[in-house]
């Protein structure tokens, strides 16, 4: 077992560093907002587990360090704050969904250090959080990624090795731009068969096991026709996450035509007041 420190204690973070507990690891947390590492503690705390009063309190001696925190201006404050207590030989783990060209400047300033480090956003949402099931992109360099596996086992149903440092960020975009083409086109579906009058749930019946199935159609149909939206990841993030993709595709030299124009109508469910609905709530904009 390993003596691990998890930064960031969200509704992502604070199951995942529970499972780190359950697995049997030693772990230290710490989060900007104290009052949540000591809830944290009274959740998940098997007695072994403790909170840090800084960042770099947290991870000093510890083996491997995880973090999951907002977008790239948290990333880079919270490490500026650790990297005076970083040891050589220590892993970092960052679940964070951010640009790959931080993933790549975090790699270079731990290993001048003689630490490692793993970028590995996550897909699955606040269930695959809080369920051990989170699907897992990583970038980073073989023997880093050897050395993170086997700490990220304990909250993960999948985890993949996509290449070197930024990969695993790069991997999370592509993974946003198909999630934003396949809601967009199961509104426009379901807004039709309301439209023409069908049975939604019979629709559903017949199309699900064949082409058109998809996550977001067993999982979502349901709850998008009754006008419930609070299932999961936030409009909020997924914009983030699309302008992220969307910087990456003008540095690479990608066209992305249907995310560039979901992300639009993602701002108009915003400007309608839907920020914290989730990524579903595309069928608000498609209702009579």
């Amino acid at each position: 077992m390993a003596k691990c420190t998890f930064l960031g204690l969200g509704v992502m973070g604070a199951p995942m560093a529970g499972f780190l507990v359950k697995a049997g690891h030693e772990v230290t947390v710490w989060n900007r907002t104290a009052a949540k590492s000591e809830t944290w503690l009274s959740s998940y705390s098997d007695g072994k587990a403790s909170m840090a009063q800084s960042a770099a309190e947290a991870v000093a001696g510890a083996d491997c360090v995880l973090s999951c925190l907002g977008d790239d201006p948290d990333v880079k404050v919270v490490y500026e704050a650790i990297m005076s207590s970083v040891t050589a030989g220590q892993v970092y783990i960052d679940h964070t969904t951010a640009s790959a060209e931080l993933a790549r400047s975090l790699q270079a300033d731990l290993a001048s250090q003689g630490a490692m480090f793993v970028d590995a956003p996550v897909s699955g949402g606040q269930a695959g959080a809080e369920n051990g099931q989170l699907t897992i992109m990583c970038g980073g360099e073989d023997a880093a990624f050897a050395k993170a596996e086997p700490i990220m086992q304990a909250f993960a149903k999948q985890i993949t090795h996509i290449g070197g440092p930024g990969a695993g960020q790069q991997a999370k975009m592509v993974n946003q731009i198909c999630i934003a083409g396949i809601v967009q086109g199961l509104s426009e579906g379901l807004a039709f068969a309301q439209n023409a009058g069908l049975d939604p749930a019979k629709v559903i019946e017949a199309i699900s096991k064949g082409a058109a199935q998809s996550w977001q159609m067993e999982n979502r149909w349901q709850t998008m026709v009754e006008g419930k939206f609070d299932y999961g990841f936030a409009i909020d993030w997924m914009r983030k996450d699309l302008r992220i993709a969307l910087d990456e595709a003008r540095a690479n030299g990608s066209t992305l035509p249907v995310a560039a124009l979901v992300d639009q109508f993602y701002a108009d469910v915003q400007a309608a007041g839907g920020n914290r609905w989730d990524t579903s709530s595309l069928i608000t904009l498609l209702k009579k």
